[in-house]
Formats: C-alpha cells, sequence, structure tokens
C-alpha cells in the first residue's frame, strides 16, 4: 500500500497562493473582475429611489439627502463591515462563496444543506438579471445625446452586447481581468472626479453623511421603509465580492474595495448635490448619473458606463461557474463538463451554465425592454442569498471560530435585522417582476434538491459487497484462457469508501453479464475533500500483479482529469516497480508493448420494478430525466471516450418481495 501526491506538474494549476498577498497585478485584476455589478449601481439606484418616492420622480431633498444617507450607511455596514471585513475571514485555503462557506460548516448540520441550496439557486437566479439591467441602464444614455433613438434599437445593442460577453467566456477570466481592469480604473476615477466636481457646487449634501438623515428617511417619509428596495440595489454586488475571492485573493480585495468605495461615495454625493440643485421639480427620463457629465463628456462617459457595464456582467457570469463548479463537487449539481481555459487557478468556464445564462439574459431583455421595468425583478433574489450567507457564517462563527456567544448575537441582531428589512422591502417587487428572478431561483433550487436527494437515495440503495471473496475468483479469470481476452487492464470507477468493499453491479458486470477477462483489474475510488486544491492519491495491491485500488483524494475545486491522473499514478508504479503494465500477449510481451488500457463505467437507469414512497419516485424521476440531457461521466472524469465502455445497469428501489402468482397445469 503506497500514498502520494499527485506530481508538481500537474499540480501547479490548482496550488492554492497566498491569498492575503497584494500585488500590484492582483489590484488591477481585481477591480477587472468583481467590482462591475457593484460598481456600476450609480446607474440605477438614485433614479430608482426618486421613482419609487410618495410622488414618483418628484426631487424632495428629504428623498434626496435620506436616500444617499441610507446608500452611504447600506455600503458601509453592509459591504464593507459584513463582507470585506468579517465574510472574507470564512476562506476555504483561499476560496470564498456561499458553496465554500457551506464546505466549511456543512458537518455541524444536514440541516445546512437546504440554506447553501437557497442562498447558491438565488445568487445564480441574481446572474441572469444583472447583465440586462447594467447593460440596458448604460445604453439608455444614448437617448440623451440622441434623442429619436427608439426602445427597440436599444433592445438589439443589448442583446448584442451580451451575446458578444458570453461568447467571450471561452478564453478565460484572466484575459478579461487584464483588459477590464485599466478600464475599470478609469471608470471608477471618472466616478470620483464627476462627483467632486459636484460636491464643490453644493457642498450642503455632505450632511448626508449624518446616519439621522436616513432614520428621518426610514420614519418620517411616507413609505419611506419601502425605499429599501431601492436602496438595496447599491450593494447588491458585495455577494459576487466575495464568490470571487479565489480569483483576487483578500488583501488585494480589501485594498481596492478602499479605492472603490471612496469613488462610489464621492459619486453618490455628486447626484444628490446635483439633485438638491433641482428640488422640487421633476426628474422625468433624466438620469441622475448622466446629468452630472457636461455635454462635451457625455458620449464618452456613455461608452465607459457600457464598458463597464460589460464588466458588471462579467462579475455575476464569474461567480456563476465557480458557484455551479462548487455545487458538483457537493453533489448539488449535474455533472457537467468543466473547462479550465488558463492554468492560473480558480479559472474555469462551464459551457453549458453559459449557455443557459445567455438564454436567460436575452429572455429577460425581450420581456421587461426598460432599465426601470428590470429594476422591479432585480434585488430579491440576492437578498435571500445574503440572508442565507448570515446564517451559515453564524454557524462559522460560532462552531467553527468559536467566537463569543454575545458578539454572535449581535452579528445575528444586527444584520438579520438589516437584511430581514431588505427582503421585506423588496417583497413589493415581487408582481412588478421580481417573481421573474423568484421563479428562476426555485427552478434552480428545485434541480439542486434533486440532484443532493437522489444522491442520497442512490447511495443507500448501493449495495455492497465484500472484495476478499472475489480476489481469487479474479486471478482465476485472469488466467482462464478459454474466455476471450475483454482487456489487458480493466478500470472500473467505483464509490465504495471502503477498499475492502465494491459495487454488487462491478461483480456482476465482471462475472455474469459478460465475463471479462482481463490481466489486471484496477478500481479507481475519488473523494471529493471539503479543501479546494487537494491532490493527493493511495494504492492499495488486493493481489499481487492483479487487482489495485487507487484512492484519489481531490478538491472540490480541481478538474477531475481521472485519465490523466490515472495515467501519472500508472507511471509513477511501473517506475517504483510496483506493477508490470506490458501486455501479456506472448507476440508483443517479447517487444514490450504496452498493454491496452479500457475503462467500464457503470450508469444507472430507473428500473421498472421498483416500490417506493412518492416523493423518492417523484425524485428519482426528475432525476433520470434530467440526467438525458447532460453529459455522462465518462466526459465529466476526463476519461478518453475511445477507451471507455458504457453499460447500463438498473437501478432496483425497494423491489417487489411477494408476487402472486399461481401456477396452473
Amino acid at each position: 500500500m503506497s500514498s502520494s501526491t499527485i506530481s508538481p506538474e500537474l499540480a501547479t494549476a490548482h496550488k492554492a497562493h497566498d491569498h492575503t498577498a497584494v500585488s500590484g497585478a492582483g489590484l488591477l485584476i481585481a477591480l477587472g473582475i468583481i467590482y462591475g455589478d457593484i460598481g456600476t449601481s450609480p446607474l440605477y439606484v438614485m433614479s430608482s429611489i426618486l421613482k419609487s418616492g410618495q410622488t414618483p420622480g418628484l426631487i424632495d431633498p428629504l428623498l434626496v439627502l435620506g436616500g444617499i444617507s441610507c446608500v452611504i450607511w447600506t455600503l458601509t455596514l453592509q459591504t464593507t463591515i459584513k463582507y470585506v471585513l468579517i465574510t472574507l475571514n470564512a476562506d476555504n485555503n483561499g476560496e470564498g462563496g456561499i458553496f465554500s462557506l457551506y464546505a466549511l460548516v456543512r458537518r455541524r448540520g444536514a440541516w445546512l444543506s437546504v440554506v447553501a441550496i437557497v442562498g447558491g439557486a438565488s445568487l445564480l437566479a441574481d446572474g441572469v438579471i444583472t447583465p440586462p439591467i447594467s447593460v440596458t441602464s448604460a445604453i439608455e444614455g444614448l437617448k440623451a445625446v440622441y434623442p429619436s433613438l427608439t426602445q427597440n434599437y436599444i433592445v438589439y445593442i443589448v442583446i448584442g452586447i451580451i451575446a458578444g460577453l458570453f461568447l467571450l467566456q471561452s478564453f478565460g477570466t484572466q484575459i478579461v481581468g487584464k483588459a477590464f481592469g485599466p478600464i475599470m480604473f478609469l471608470w471608477f476615477t471618472m466616478l470620483g472626479v464627476l462627483g467632486t466636481i459636484w460636491i464643490g457646487h453644493n457642498p450642503v449634501i455632505l450632511k448626508a453623511i449624518n446616519p439621522y438623515y436616513a432614520y428621518q428617511l426610514l420614519t418620517q417619509y411616507p413609505s419611506g421603509f419601502w425605499l429599501l428596495g431601492s436602496v438595496f440595489l447599491c450593494t447588491t454586488g458585495a455577494e459576487a465580492l466575495y464568490s470571487d475571492l479565489g480569483h483576487c485573493g483578500k488583501g488585494n480585495i480589501r485594498i481596492s474595495w478602499t479605492f472603490v468605495k471612496v469613488t462610489l461615495l464621492l459619486n453618490y454625493l455628486g447626484q444628490g448635490a446635483w439633485l438638491l440643485t433641482e428640488q422640487g421639480k421633476q426628474l422625468g427620463d433624466r438620469n441622475p448619473f448622466y446629468e452630472l457629465m457636461p455635454g462635451w463628456f457625455l458620449l464618452f462617459g456613455i461608452g465607459l458606463a457600457t464598458v463597464a457595464a460589460i464588466i458588471a456582467s462579467q462579475a455575476l457570469i464569474t461567480g456563476s461557474f465557480t458557484l455551479v463548479a462548487e455545487a458538483i463537487r457537493l453533489n448539488m449539481w449535474p455533472k457537467v463538463r468543466l473547462n479550465y481555459p488558463t492554468d492560473v487557478k480558480g479559472q474555469l468556464y462551464v459551457p453549458s451554465m453559459n449557455r443557459l445564462l445567455l438564454i436567460g439574459c436575452i429572455g429577460v431583455v425581450l420581456h421587461f425592454r426598460e432599465s426601470s421595468n428590470m429594476e422591479a425583478a432585480y434585488g430579491l433574489a440576492i437578498t435571500l442569498t445574503m440572508l442565507m450567507t448570515t446564517i451559515l457564517l453564524t454557524v462559522w462563527l460560532r462552531k467553527v471560530k468559536h467566537v463569543a456567544t454575545p458578539l454572535v448575537m449581535l452579528f445575528v441582531l444586527v444584520y438579520g435585522v438589516i437584511e430581514g428589512s431588505f427582503l421585506v422591502a423588496n417583497l413589493l417587487k415581487f408582481p412588478k417582476g421580481g417573481y421573474v428572478s423568484l421563479l428562476i431561483g426555485l427552478a434552480l433550487m428545485a434541480v439542486m434538491y434533486v440532484w443532493l436527494k437522489s444522491y442520497y437515495i442512490k447511495r443507500r440503495l448501493t449495495d455492497f459487497v465484500k472484495m476478499e471473496p472475489y480476489i481469487e475468483p479474479l486471478k482465476q479469470l485472469s488466467n482462464d484462457e478459454s474466455i476471450g481476452k475483454y482487456a489487458t487492464h480493466l478500470v472500473f470507477l467505483t464509490s465504495a469508501e471502503r477498499a475492502s468493499e465494491i459495487e454488487q453491479k462491478i461483480i456482476y458486470s465482471i462475472f455474469q453479464k459478460r465475463p471479462k477477462r482481463a490481466d489486471i483489474y484496477w478500481f479507481i475510488h475519488v473523494d471529493t475533500t471539503d479543501e479546494p486544491y487537494t491532490m493527493e492519491y493511495k494504492v492499495t495491491e488486493l493481489a499481487q500483479d492483479d487487482v489495485f485500488r487507487i484512492n484519489f483524494r481531490l478538491g472540490f475545486r480541481v478538474q477531475q482529469r481521472i485519465n490523466l491522473f490515472f495515467r501519472k499514478v500508472v507511471e509513477d508504479l511501473v517506475r517504483n516497480k510496483e506493477v508490470d503494465i506490458t501486455s501479456r500477449y506472448a507476440s508483443l510481451s517479447q517487444r514490450h508493448v504496452v498493454g491496452d488500457f479500457r475503462f467500464v463505467v457503470l450508469e444507472k437507469y430507473l428500473s421498472v420494478e421498483n416500490e417506493f414512497p412518492t416523493l423518492e419516485k417523484l425524485v428519482m424521476q426528475a432525476y433520470f430525466y434530467l440526467k438525458q440531457f447532460i453529459s455522462g461521466e465518462a466526459q465529466y472524469f476526463g476519461l478518453d471516450t475511445s477507451s471507455v465502455k458504457v453499460e447500463k445497469v438498473p437501478l432496483v428501489i425497494s423491489p417487489v418481495r411477494q408476487v402472486a402468482l399461481t401456477r396452473v397445469q
């Protein structure tokens, strides 16, 4: 028996780097990847607040000062304190996101899987709304330059931009980050400069820094509490910031956020300064963001806003890929194909999710058409994600970090009230469009629930047998020349966690379905660890020169290239003279030809011979229905399809025990 790590050249792409390190390149990539969503919120937050007032569009000083005060303190309490200072500490070996957080605490209670499913599905649903609202808000600025431009043309332009963005994903986020980082630096600089100029024109707006104005808005302004649904739009990108922790590192995020937050606050204050000069008037079709720009600068500003909106979309797309990859390893999502377009840690591309997001985004654009309509659908789903993150974070603080109970209770009280209030206020959006994001979220939750529930059902019903009684029969089969040789090396993937056990289905496949004679039998088991980049293996020799078992321990962020990993392990065994893989055909053995390898993958199907509870029946029917639309396990595990045999085996759930048959003469 031997154990080791997979060779350094394979581990390089997955090795965790110092996630607290700060570098100029890291800061630039952070700006290019993770701040697009929260960085483009000035495009629509203030107009949304004003249009949600007692008299829609009326510029009221209380509404302006109170609204900006709410924005300032939301960014401070929600984004800075909760996410940047507290939540980023809940990293899983440098990786962030709600599923990484779940991996840290999932052993503390089975109920936490429900929390993770709700949070993950809601964040994915938000990824369908973010690109349309960000890009549409930017492009609608063209109306200020070209008043004759119709909404139909706006829709066509938006769809073209979104389609181009999704086509770009296959090249990897490293390229996107390097290209967009300098542009986002220019964007945030522009936000700060424009805001500073208008603050200089009307410094009275600085009073909004006082939280009293936020309190006054919520308590004295008619329907002031319900304005929180619009205020919340300023912090929707905070969850994406946490999800992309592994792409940029904690140190880079914290340093870059200081710059980003200052420029955002300056721009919001600048918009407030302009609005106070227009108090008592109707906002109409004007956007406070574009009103800060002089006429000669407007076209350039719109162009830069459009690029920033594209980057806002990128932040959610990148986070969505990361979430799906983690959900797969946690058995919460179908085993779809994952691509790694670059060698940089954390960079991945999920073709199926890319297509789903593209279709969803185009559907949202065609359904809502205008950004003001999309605001109603935006924010409701992400409030659920933030609440779920708070629940998981509370468990992490108490059970993992052992933080003092009074401090944990204070955290729960503060953020339970803040996020609970945002959720209630956002419920007002449900009939106006919020139902769209919730329906998308519910569909994603259903898929996650079905996949996780079916995993436990299959695991419970899988029959395992002791390996020892079959060792001698395997050796005899290997030497039985009356049976044609199936392969020199026959490889099975097994879910048996113990080296002493094997699935009954595999034994059936080898001895009964079609006797499979081979010189050496290999059984491979893959364990997914809670650490993101573990790459270890253990070899157990069950019968000398005849039967081997390899157990891989791979992190939940490691690409499952089992074909490649297995080949490297065999090379190590040959180098150590632990196995001889030379073909045992006499004519080939003389020439030292390496024997052929053949993988057998057993795929289950739902047998008609079963009796099971209604819920489990529905879950398994849904599971097998979804399974027909995705690639098989051979592709997911990175096996060479030219050497893979897929066999169908029945999944018999509670087979019928008594059959009332009577024999007649």
